[in-house]
């Protein structure tokens, strides 16, 4: 079976990861990955912001958290590694293509060996002036939608089995 293909129907959503950060080298890979995803007519109108600091990691942990309304639960897993995927406001295709980067980075950390998910709420997150702050101190101009966090690191424990695909799905019209 073709590389990419088997990689699409074994990668799963991790909720177990060790504390290790990925080697630097994995991360560059991941979000080179995300650089190359499909966009609305090349406009490239999405940002990646890599988080390894740990500082700004527990305040996404503590914001996430209270918009999910979690309480102490860590949203991430414990995953050290969370890459912030942001659109282009006034891009009407920000999600899509936000989603886009976010798929081709849980494809290749996949195929580079460590666990990934998605994570919601980073739109609510950089809603607040709190988190647009971060993007200004970043000298991100303009005006971003958070679309998703990417939560990576090395998986562990087992990686889990795939749910039956639901019947009823795919429709031909020949």
């Amino acid at each position: 079976m073709n590389e990419v293909l088997k990689a699409m129907k074994e990668r799963r959503s991790i909720r177990h990861f060790k504390k290790e950060m990925p080697a630097q080298e994995e991360i560059d890979q991941i979000v080179e990955a995300g650089l190359y995803a499909a966009n609305g007519k090349g406009l490239q109108a999405t940002v990646s912001i890599v988080v390894k600091n740990k500082e700004l990691r527990e305040k996404l942990v503590k914001a996430n958290a209270e918009i999910g309304g979690y309480g102490d639960t860590d949203p991430f897993y414990g995953a050290p590694l969370i890459i912030i995927v942001l659109g282009k406001k006034d891009n009407p295709n920000c999600r899509y293509d936000g989603a886009l980067v976010m798929g081709n980075m849980m494809l290749a950390a996949h195929a580079l060996g460590l666990g990934s998910i998605w994570i919601n709420r980073a739109r609510q997150e950089f809603e607040t002036e709190e988190f647009k702050q971060i993007l200004r101190d970043l000298k991100i101009e303009g005006e971003w939608e958070g679309v998703g966090h990417c939560a990576i690191g090395y998986i562990d424990g087992p990686v889990p089995e795939a749910a039956a695909r639901k019947e009823g799905r795919v429709y031909y019209i020949d």
